[in-house]
């Protein structure tokens, strides 16, 4: 493996009402890896997610991008950690769609030709190149995702961490934005329960359930395994179900 730019050792997590979200987890991603993380309801997947980009108090041990996640460095670690949440419209909240991307860059501090450079760039990445004068509320459902992805990548993060990216989209706007996320060089964590995505863009899959990681291989191998998935709450992806 390349070397390792996400690492978590043991890492666990209890919500204030005492139930494990997460029980000991252990994997390392590699640079420039791409990764889906999959699992049924409740798995905790969002939950670890949250705890990588040092929003829960988890315990054990997380390395992003060199950096070890403490209280005190987690603001760091963010910005070697690009999210993308499930709902873009919890990314988008300014009147142009340019001043949703400059925002990361400016809360770095960075000059304004450096900023407009960024934005440039990130929304050429995702196919909104000249849409900075946009409104994000006047986008498409697949535009404001690929909006809200565009926000991430203005900070030049080492790793985009992407929760549901499929969730309302059509199957047209699926294709096009797993072109988008199979292109791009970054290391990607890609949780959801859209198989067929996690087939398209990831090499490796994870399969967690009951706070813990159950399997880990290549997504095109364990993705195959009905047995594997269906006893733990998933069926096949639809692009393989056909062929069983």
């Amino acid at each position: 493996m390349a070397e390792s730019v996400l690492e978590l050792r043991d890492v666990r997590y209890r919500y204030p009402t005492g139930a494990e979200a997460l029980t000991g987890v252990t994997f390392a991603v590699g640079e420039g890896e791409k990764v889906g993380l999959v699992g049924p309801n409740g798995a905790g997947k969002s939950t670890l997610l949250l705890a990588v980009a040092g929003f829960l108090p988890a315990e054990g041990h997380i390395r992003v991008a060199g950096h070890t996640l403490t209280p005190s460095t987690a603001r760091d670690v963010r910005r070697h950690l690009g999210l993308v949440f499930q709902d873009p419209d919890d990314q988008l909240f300014m009147p142009r769609l340019g001043e949703d991307v400059a925002f990361g860059p400016q809360t770095m501090g960075l000059g304004p030709d450096e900023v407009r450079a960024r934005v440039h760039e990130a929304l050429e990445a995702v196919g909104l190149a000249g849409a900075e004068d946009r409104s994000p509320h006047h986008l498409s459902q697949g535009e404001k995702q690929r909006a809200a992805i565009a926000t991430a990548l203005a900070m030049r993060p080492q790793i985009l961490a992407l929760d549901e990216p499929t969730a309302g989209l059509d199957p047209r706007a699926r294709r096009r934005l797993a072109e988008l996320l199979h292109g791009l060089a970054n290391t990607l964590l890609v949780i959801g329960h859209d198989l067929d995505l996690i087939l398209r863009v990831c090499g490796r899959a994870i399969l967690l359930d009951g706070g813990k990681v159950v399997a880990d291989g290549p997504a095109g191998e364990l993705l195959a395994d009905r047995a594997l998935l269906e006893s733990h709450g998933l069926e096949l992806p639809p692009s393989l179900a056909g062929r069983a």
